[in-house]
């Protein structure tokens, strides 16, 4: 358990919104810091990514900043998770003393779902994935999820109840991408164009403009600040793969690791996490992650989301923004799950609060199950 907390969290624009990576960069980490009852002055340290190799230095000379500290680590996802660890550890060491994690896209403004690029660009390694014609990333996560369907004797109607459930938390948040568009069954998600087989385009996260920030400093300093704080209590990381060519088990994910890691280090364990934040960007990823946090055994996540259990009034509240799949994706969500997570534990939610949250999880996975990042997260006590 560390002596750091998140004091501010903030959203930008989400959607679609005409406005550049940069400009939407500067809302979220401004309105962040206002959340915190802080201003830039206060900020010597800064991690983010997304906007080019230089991503830290393009968005501090942005908002006419010279940080002491930075972390541009490009791993998708999960990357935001990491920044947390790194940063507490910063803080911890005395190098820094208020660090923002942010992160924004314009990708649906753009008319683009790349980031980065193509994909031989980004892996050499495809030169031996391509001529298949695979669709990056979600060839790839539909692998993993065929092969899952066929090795638990599981329908991909279980597995729509991802999507059904994330879309009951959306009604309840008016920020988000579907808050409008009415309830979802799993007949739906089954109605919706085959991508890949065997996901559907209701099994994929949305394509949005948006991000979001989060600001971070010492306990002994969070405490005499605007918001309650909310403390740092552990983090676990694992990168397991670039390409999937070499990967023995699609159905096992560096999740594992990085939970086991987070629990170990916050001295808690899953029957602790009173709501938990993971990363859907397909329905698949969801069901990976939570057997590999430990939440369910191999072979069980389907079967254990049923009736409910990850809804709105459910036993096990997930994704509570209405997560990728209908809150907002604007191409790396990490840091959303961050935001939620701190919004929880604070009370602040509305209509979608979990009562009496005290412990949240925020757990990142980025490229083609590639990375993954877990934090723990708790009330200050």
């Amino acid at each position: 358990m560390s002596g750091v907390a998140i004091v501010g969290a903030a959203e930008c624009d989400l959607g679609v919104t005409g406005r550049s990576i940069l400009a939407l960069q500067a809302q979220a980490i401004t309105r962040a810091l206002a959340d915190a009852g802080l201003t830039l002055a206060d900020v010597d340290g800064l991690a983010t990514s997304g906007v080019s190799r230089f991503s830290a230095t393009q968005v501090a000379d942005y908002l006419g900043l010279q940080p002491a500290w930075t972390e541009s680590t490009f791993a998708g996802g999960s990357a935001f998770e990491m920044y947390v660890a790194r940063a507490a550890q910063a803080i911890e060491a005395g190098q820094v003393e208020v660090v923002v994690i942010s992160f924004a896209s314009n990708q649906r403004s753009a008319r683009s779902r790349s980031l980065t690029g193509t994909l031989e660009l980004q892996m050499p390694e495809a030169q031996f994935e391509a001529p298949y014609g695979p669709l990056y990333p979600i060839s790839y996560y539909a692998m993993a999820a065929q092969a899952y369907l066929h090795r638990y004797g599981q329908t991909p109607d279980k597995l729509a109840e991802v999507a059904v459930a994330a879309r009951e938390w959306a009604l309840l948040n008016p920020r988000a991408f579907r808050h409008d568009a009415g309830p979802l069954t799993a007949d739906d998600v089954l109605a919706t164009t085959m991508v890949s087989t065997p996901l559907r385009t209701g099994d994929c996260c949305l394509v949005t403009d948006g991000g979001g920030a989060v600001v971070l400093t010492s306990l002994e300093r969070a405490r005499d600040l605007a918001r309650p704080p909310v403390r740092v209590l552990g983090y676990g990381e694992s990168v397991t793969n670039t390409s999937m060519t070499a990967v023995d088990d699609l159905t096992t994910t560096g999740a594992v690791a990085s939970g086991a890691a987070a629990f170990a280090r916050a001295g808690l364990t899953p029957a602790d996490v009173d709501v938990a934040q993971v990363y859907d960007s397909f329905t698949i990823t969801v069901a990976l992650s939570l057997e590999a946090l430990g939440f369910c055994g191999r072979g069980e996540a389907l079967d254990w989301i049923g009736g409910g259990r990850i809804r709105p009034g459910g036993d096990f509240p997930l994704d509570t923004s209405g997560g990728g799949l209908s809150y907002c994706h604007p191409g790396q969500f990490g840091i959303l799950l961050l935001v939620e997570a701190v919004r929880q534990l604070r009370g602040e939610c509305g209509a979608r609060q979990v009562a009496g949250a005290e412990v949240a999880l925020a757990h990142g996975t980025g490229g083609i199950l590639s990375s993954h990042a877990t934090v723990l997260l708790g009330v200050d006590r």
